[in-house]
């Protein structure tokens, strides 16, 4: 497909209403935590555990999503994620305690293991090579939409009506269901449909027993999972048809954004989950005040993500991909600066616009990058590695910062003063080596392949649909 068709249009809507309920479940639950906290009596252990039980089974099963994408079809594994999710978050809306509510959160992580590698996997394979670039920038900005929507609409819901309202708001994006139903082409990989089962159950394992045993602090567990690990790579590098092929990781662009991925996404996920906290706590903002304090940052990912993709097709990724970084550390040093008695305009404001504009250059050039890597086959599965490190850097900012800070707290203001100024410079440091990451080992040039041969199957969609393969960019060009 071109950017600009109808057909193309109809795909982009699909994608983002769909990876849009996680965007706006991500935002709205920041915000809800101090309601959750107070209605629910619950600890800052009990918070970290509402972020990051999702986090957990959607950073344990996105390998396998993305998997099963490739495998059995990308529209079908998107449409069952969205229903899953959707689903998990009509219990977290009449959660009883927090006990559920974290339950609950879990199930969401599964639906989103399904939902968000599918999204952008559906995006590479059904757009022309060319306008992939630019169709991963307007997914981004339009993302960003539910992102801009969820802090403002969310707050003032939360400080109406409830912080229940914060997940049941999700539901009626299930109708993301039916465009896709109608207008997305149904894609797959070619070849054996094989579903490696030893893959999974060690992937998943693994990645759930290591992250769970940093966040409860459990050496032992940590340590099983990290040797289930070591036998999930085992088990891949002699399957006839793997899961997460690892001659992906054999190429310098595809291992280098990954860890840019990892580096700057848990400079995002500590100081995120640490500023919404202060803005109510420290400085007195109501639900929907802190929501609102972040909106620039997401009216600049709507506004530049799509040109940021489209220069960075252009003159390569590497220079938007090792700016952008150095961009959002700024702004997080900025943000030392929000402490009891600032103001939004002198504090708050200057560094969530230069934090935007930082993040706005990375994130689209970052992602096309990453699936300009992968080859056709295994777009899903490119798509899950990605999704996996971006959800592990959070759950692990989220997990670590508070105890490298020493906050043991959430509700005392002069706790959370100068621990979160010093969150936000560990933080802005993480954000420097992921751009620097990119400097080392993004190249600056990149080449569009033309499409070649045909290996992705079609199903009838009521409109021109995808029949032949397109390549991805040449990145090592």
């Amino acid at each position: 497909m071109r950017m600009g068709t109808a057909a193309a249009r109809w795909v982009l809507l699909a994608t983002v209403l769909g990876s849009g309920v996680a965007f706006l479940d991500g935002t709205i639950v920041n915000v809800a935590l101090p309601a959750i906290a107070d209605d629910l009596d619950a600890g800052l252990g009990d918070l970290q555990w509402v972020l990051n039980a999702y986090l957990v089974t959607l950073s344990a099963f996105v390998l396998l999503g993305g998997s099963l994408g490739d495998r059995f079809g990308r529209k079908r594994v998107f449409m069952l994620g969205l229903l899953g999710f959707t689903s998990a978050s009509l219990l977290c809306g009449l959660a009883p305690n927090v006990e559920v509510l974290i339950g609950a959160r879990a199930v969401q992580g599964l639906g989103a293991a399904l939902l968000v590698p599918g999204s952008l996997a559906i995006l590479s394979a059904t757009f022309h090579p060319e306008d992939r670039a630019a169709a991963v920038g307007a997914w981004s900005g339009l993302g960003g939409v539910a992102g801009a929507v969820g802090p403002f609409v969310g707050g003032w819901l939360i400080d109406a009506v409830s912080w229940r309202v914060a997940f049941l708001v999700n539901v009626p994006l299930a109708a993301s269901v039916v465009v896709a139903s109608r207008h997305v082409p149904e894609t797959k990989a070619g070849g054996e449909q094989h579903l490696d089962l030893l893959g999974a159950l060690t992937a998943s394992a693994g990645l759930a027993l290591s992250t769970y045993g940093l966040i409860e602090s459990r050496l032992g567990i940590g340590l099983v999972g990290l040797t289930v690990l070591a036998v999930f790579v085992a088990v891949e590098a002699r399957s006839r048809a793997p899961m997460l092929p690892l001659t992906l990781f054999r190429n310098r662009q595809f291992s280098g954004a990954n860890l840019t991925t990892l580096a700057v996404y848990a400079a995002l996920g500590g100081a995120f989950f640490l500023l919404v906290l202060q803005l109510q706590v420290a400085l007195g903002y109501s639900a929907l005040e802190a929501g609102s304090a972040l909106l620039p940052v997401t009216l600049l990912m709507l506004g530049l993500s799509a040109r940021a993709g489209a220069i960075a097709q252009r003159i390569g990724p590497r220079l938007p991909m090792t700016v952008g970084p150095v961009g959002v550390a700024v702004g997080l040093l900025l943000w030392t600066r929000v402490d009891a008695g600032a103001t939004y305009a002198g504090a708050v404001l200057p560094g969530a616009l230069v934090f935007g504009l930082g993040l706005a250059c990375t994130v689209a050039p970052l992602t096309a990058t990453i699936m300009a890597s992968a080859d056709e086959e295994h777009l899903g599965a490119a798509s899950g590695v990605n999704n996996a490190i971006a959800r592990i850097g959070g759950l692990l900012a989220v997990a670590v910062l508070p105890l490298v800070i020493g906050l043991d707290t959430a509700g005392s203001p002069a706790a959370l003063d100068g621990a979160v100024d010093d969150a936000m410079v560990i933080a802005a440091g993480l954000a420097l080596i992921g751009g620097l990451v990119a400097l080392v080992t993004v190249r600056t040039a990149s080449k569009v392949a033309t499409p070649t041969h045909p290996t992705v199957s079609s199903q009838p969609c009521g409109h021109p649909c995808l029949t032949e393969n397109l390549d991805p960019l040449d990145a090592a060009a």
